[in-house]
Parts: C-alpha cells; sequence; structure tokens
C-alpha cells in the first residue's frame, strides 16, 4: 500500500497511490491526514488497504496523480531523528580529517535530533540564501514507527515500523564544524529536508525489506548526471530496528515519529572509498562524501557543493524499473 499527501493546509490531505504511481483515491473518509491515521493505525490502516485493493482492481476509479502537486507524506511530524547507519560515512569523514574512528562507532549508533515543524514536499525547491553556506544533499532511507515503549527491542521495533519512504536530508557543511564545536549539536545547519512522493508499508517492498534493512539502488542524480547507485542494505551496520531500539532506550516514541538512516554510502569492491559511477563505481549519496574521497586521494577536495540553479533527483526502482517511491527533485533557489 503506498500512501502520500496532496498540499492542503498544514497537513496535507490523505490520499491512497496506485502501484503504479499514475492515479490515486481520496482517503478522507478514513482519515483526514496521515498523522491520523497512524494516530489509529489498527483500525485505518485495513480501510486504507481496502481502498488500495479497489484501485489496483478497478473497482474505483482514480484520479490522475501529479507528484508536483504532493506535500510531503507528513508534513510536519511530532518527531525527526536522523541516525547514522552507515559508518563508512562516518569513517571517510574522520579520515579526511586525519582522525581515527572510535570503536564504540561500531555498536553504539549515531543519532540527532533534526527540525520536523516543516518537510519540504517532493518537488519544492531547496530555499538557500548563501551558497557560501556549503548546501549539501543527503540521500537516505526513513521509516515511520507506530508507537514505541520504553525499552523496546529491536525485533519488536522492527514489528512496530509502519512505513518506509525516502529523504533528501539537506546540510549546510559549512555551518557544521562551528555548531559542533560548541558541543551542542546541529541546528542552523540543518534546514528543512524534503520527503519522497509516497511512503509505502513494509509488505508492498516484498524481499527487498527485511530484517530491518531496506536493499536496492538508491539512484541519485545531479544536474541529470548520475552521481549516486549505492545499494541501501550493503554496508548498513545498524538495522532500523536497531536504530529505534536506540532511540527508546530512554523514553517511548510517538505514533508518526520519523527515523532516518543517515547517508547511503558503500565501499568500493576492493573494501576502499567508493568511486565515481562515471569511473565504474557506485558513486555517493552526497557531496561531502565525493569531497572527503578526494581530500583522502588528493589532498584537497575539488567537487563544489549545491548552488543556485543546480537540480538533485533521488529514487529507488522496483524490478520492473518502476519508481517505488516516486523520486524527489528538487532545484536549488535562493531563499526568499
Amino acid at each position: 500500500m503506498k500512501l502520500a499527501s496532496l498540499k492542503h493546509g498544514r497537513d496535507g490531505h490523505l490520499i491512497v497511490v496506485s502501484d503504479d504511481l499514475s492515479t490515486y483515491a481520496d482517503a478522507i473518509g478514513v482519515a483526514p491526514t496521515l498523522q491520523s491515521a497512524l494516530d489509529d493505525w489498527a483500525t485505518c490502516e485495513p480501510k486504507l488497504r481496502a481502498l488500495a485493493d479497489q484501485l489496483a482492481c478497478g473497482a474505483l476509479v482514480g484520479q490522475p496523480l501529479d507528484q508536483a502537486a504532493l506535500a510531503a507524506p507528513l508534513p510536519r511530524a511530532y518527531q525527526w531523528a536522523d541516525g547514522s547507519a552507515y559508518v563508512n560515512h562516518v569513517e571517510l569523514v574522520r579520515r579526511a580529517r586525519g582522525a581515527e574512528l572510535p570503536e564504540s562507532f561500531w555498536h553504539d549508533p549515531l543519532v540527532y535530533q533534526g527540525g520536523s515543524d516543516r518537510f519540504l514536499g517532493p518537488c519544492d525547491a531547496i530555499p538557500l540564501a548563501d551558497e557560501a553556506w556549503g548546501c549539501d544533499m543527503e540521500a537516505e532511507i526513513v521509516v515511520v514507527t507506530d508507537d514505541i515503549p520504553q525499552g523496546v527491542t529491536a525485533q519488536e521495533a522492527r514489528s512496530l515500523i509502519r512505513l518506509v519512504g525516502l529523504v533528501n536530508d539537506v546540510s549546510l557543511r559549512n555551518l557544521i564544524p562551528a555548531e559542533l564545536a560548541k558541543g551542542f549539536g546541529f541546528y542552523q545547519s540543518k534546514p528543512a529536508s524534503a520527503l519522497s512522493p509516497v511512503f509505502v508499508t513494509p509488505d508492498t517492498l516484498g524481499e527487498r525489506w527485511a530484517d530491518g534493512k531496506l536493499s536496492g539502488t538508491l539512484h541519485v542524480d545531479l544536474n541529470g548526471r548520475p552521481f549516486g547507485r549505492a545499494d541501501a542494505a550493503t554496508d548498513m551496520t545498524f538495522d532500523f530496528g536497531t536504530l529505534i531500539a536506540h532511540l527508546a532506550k530512554t523514553r517511548s516514541l510517538g505514533a508518526g515519529t520519523i527515523v532516518g538512516s543517515g547517508t547511503v554510502s558503500n565501499r568500493d569492491a576492493d573494501g576502499g572509498p567508493g568511486r565515481p559511477v562515471s569511473d565504474g563505481g557506485l558513486g555517493y549519496s552526497c557531496i561531502a562524501e565525493v569531497r572527503m574521497v578526494e581530500t583522502i586521494r588528493d589532498g584537497a577536495p575539488a567537487t563544489p557543493f549545491l548552488k543556485h540553479g543546480d537540480a538533485v533527483r533521488i529514487w529507488m526502482e522496483d524490478e520492473t524499473g518502476r519508481s517505488i517511491f516516486g523520486a524527489i527533485e528538487q532545484t536549488v533557489e535562493g531563499a526568499t
């Protein structure tokens, strides 16, 4: 089952979307918003699934879907917690500045709490007031949870994942060092992120979803050229169940919590840093990573961060080449 939100007010208007993303059915009779459906998932899920089944078999005539008319599936959420499940990415960051990776990073996940009061729609512009801030995309997998009790195990947490999707977790890289130096985490350096057009239930993903991980190529294009083709399950040190259990160690989580994987990152076939897609590698899911590799290899980064007019596209495909979540398609624009 695939769910989305039409742009409407602050929290969108819930719709059920066909598997091929071509049509949708209004879900107002079940729940006005995705958050309200998540608040009463046991009641709403079977009714939403019935709508999806009717749409699939033709018993319900859907309306044409325009992905540009979509808000984020959750235009605002009670919580957005982003992890760093791909330790390869963290290791590269530290290697680029000549620092050792602490052993604890391999068994104790990194997580920060991001701003969830506003998510950008999949086709909304990335507003950038100053190019000197070092704007970067970060292509990630996200999950949305049901209510999570404190002390949940990783296995229990996996059973409470209700939806899966993608995010472009925008970062302002040149603002990060000064913020982290204060010892109090990100804020100005983490503006609004964009979510994929649709979120899907784990069962829709079939064998791609297993043990709290999503397998398959995460496509990232920059200005129409292949930039990243990493596999989302490969080199994922911490699955989503483990991330959620980590978050719930000292507190419960509310239904509608969004948990991010962190930047998807694969090692090269020889175990070293990844290579560009143009050189036969799997590329990168953010610009910072290629800059790290350039620093390790050449002593200094060469690839620039995003500028006004740059276009980013992030998506995943099924076995037939059909888009699973729709595409995040954004252009960087001056902030107004």
